[in-house]
């Protein structure tokens, strides 16, 4: 059985050798509590990035800290909208400040690289807010050893398997929205939180090209899916997640110069 690699399983001396180390590398799932339609569950952000974070720590020898689990406001051409029931949302302001006290946190008590693991599509730009000002009050300029990565996970989504997930043709991501992605994804991972027999097929929505706030409701279908989930399988969210953990963990060795599956102190 695998050792955990997550640090809320971790004591504080084991961590402190792996900080000793200098290349330590923590990795923070970021997800939301929104909702994602009648059959999948209010955490689907935050248990995807968690999954994924888990996945790419497992091969790097990096650690994974507890996520940040509530995002920015959803919108209703990415995730339904913010007037729907169960989710529940930070202000931009506010979102930013918790990752830029992370961020310091982490980078001072040694952590070489950290790694923002992006779930839930409207947080990215207040997180880069967060991360920008936090190495900004720590001095970390260009070049520094410390460094930040900050990426969501369906950016490693590859054309080839997004051919085989939708076979009749990806919809586009601004509308997959408690669709096939996040479907299969959890009916690979925690198949046990998925109610299938709830699901909701219907028309993918139709939504003009802005914004208007605010929001008209009856834009928003009522599952709060912008996209069905039919056609879903566990066999697709095995092909997701072992292809984006695989790219994942190849860009990060890549960009941070690292060996995978290197020795770990923790491991």
């Amino acid at each position: 059985m695998h050792k955990s690699v997550f640090l809320e399983d971790t004591d504080a001396f084991s961590y402190r050798e792996a900080l000793a180390s200098g290349e330590s590398i923590v990795l923070i799932p970021v997800g939301s509590l929104e909702q994602h339609g009648p059959h999948l569950p209010l955490g689907t952000d935050t248990i995807l990035s968690s999954r994924f974070a888990e996945g790419v720590a497992r091969q790097l020898g990096a650690l994974v800290a507890q996520p940040i689990a509530y995002g920015y406001k959803s919108q209703q051409k990415s995730g339904g909208g913010n007037h729907l029931s169960g989710t529940t949302s930070l202000d931009g302001t506010t979102l930013i400040g918790v990752v830029r006290n992370l961020v310091k946190s982490f980078l001072n008590q040694g952590v070489r690289h950290l790694v923002l693991m992006n779930g839930h599509f409207e947080n990215y730009q207040f997180l880069y807010e967060g991360i920008d000002l936090a190495l900004e009050d720590l001095g970390i300029k260009p070049g520094a050893a410390q460094s930040v990565l900050l990426l969501s996970y369906w950016d490693f989504v590859s054309q080839d398997t997004l051919a085989q997930v939708y076979p009749d043709g990806f919809p586009g991501w601004d509308i997959e929205h408690g669709g096939v992605l996040e479907t299969s994804l959890m009916l690979h991972l925690e198949p046990a939180r998925v109610a299938m027999d709830r699901l909701a097929d219907g028309p993918a929505a139709v939504l003009p090209r802005f914004d208007r706030l605010p929001v008209v409701p009856d834009r928003t279908p009522a599952s709060g899916c912008l996209s069905s989930a039919a056609g879903s399988s566990a066999d697709k969210g095995s092909l997701l997640y072992k292809q984006v953990v695989e790219d994942l963990v190849a860009d990060i060795v890549t960009e941070l110069v690292l060996e995978p599956a290197r020795a770990a102190v923790l491991q």
